[in-house]
């Protein structure tokens, strides 16, 4: 992928401070104080807390603007992600360190077709997530912090979905992907490209979004809907988020104004 700074039309220019912003990437875990400290260890942040109810959060020491939060479940993983993280390195020796280092932490190599010439390594966390440790000097992460991108199989319509939710920059759209990036430049990406697997189970991986607090929840929900999301049931029962899924069916949450 190579950067261009254009803009969507419809991602309400006129209204800077209606979107809705990222507030976390969340995982299903079903060990989630575990799988925390691994990708604490990843990324060189830091755990936040631990919550009642099992939950741990991870706040970001690299300029990143949302936390990871890993929510415990009974479900194990079935079947291939359709989100995953790419890490970014600095030299071969970086990569060949970082690799080795979360392999001791529980990491395993796996294949999922990639061709050794495309230069990074795919792994799976502890429970089974994939994940890409990128080869040095890749152009598009440029500038990242270790955390490089949410790499998702989706489709073009739903990264201008995404780019419209959250007010942030189209960054590419060519070859049927799209990334978007903060508007201010930091921070990992969000790309989106074929294939699009079909989806047999609750994505493991999702997004949190809340409306700015001047923004009522119900009227961001009727905005996303405007844009190509639905509402969906996923047995959450009585809670103060909505659940939603965007154009492609992944699972996200409105969380309430802040």
């Amino acid at each position: 992928m190579a950067l261009h700074s254009s803009w969507l039309k419809f991602a309400a220019e006129d209204e800077p401070h209606r979107e809705a912003r990222l507030v976390a990437l969340c995982f299903d875990a079903n060990e989630p104080l575990r799988l925390a400290s691994f990708w604490a260890t990843a990324l060189g942040w830091e755990t936040k807390e631990v919550e009642p109810d099992g939950e741990v959060c991870l706040v970001p020491t690299d300029g990143t603007r949302f936390e990871l939060s890993f929510f415990p479940v009974p479900e194990h993983k079935t079947g291939r992600n359709r989100l995953h993280l790419d890490l970014t390195t600095t030299s071969v020796a970086d990569q060949e360190e970082t690799v080795a280092r979360l392999v001791e932490l529980g990491a395993r190599h796996i294949d999922i077709g990639q061709r050794p010439d495309e230069g990074h390594v795919v792994l799976a966390d502890p429970e089974g997530n994939e994940f890409c440790v990128i080869r040095p000097n890749n152009n598009f992460l440029a500038g990242c912090g270790r955390l490089g991108s949410i790499t998702c199989d989706g489709t073009r319509e739903v990264g201008y979905f995404w780019s419209a939710a959250l007010a942030w920059p189209l960054v590419w759209d060519q070859d049927e992907e799209t990334a978007i990036r903060a508007p201010d430049g930091t921070g990992p990406f969000i790309t989106w490209g074929p294939p699009v697997p079909p989806k047999v189970a609750k994505n493991r991986l999702h997004l949190d979004i809340a409306p700015p607090d001047h923004v009522d929840q119900g009227a961001e929900v009727d905005r996303l809907v405007s844009l190509g999301a639905t509402r969906i049931d996923i047995g959450q029962g009585a809670v103060n988020w909505v659940v939603m899924a965007d154009p492609d069916g992944n699972e996200f949450c409105v969380l309430t104004p802040r």
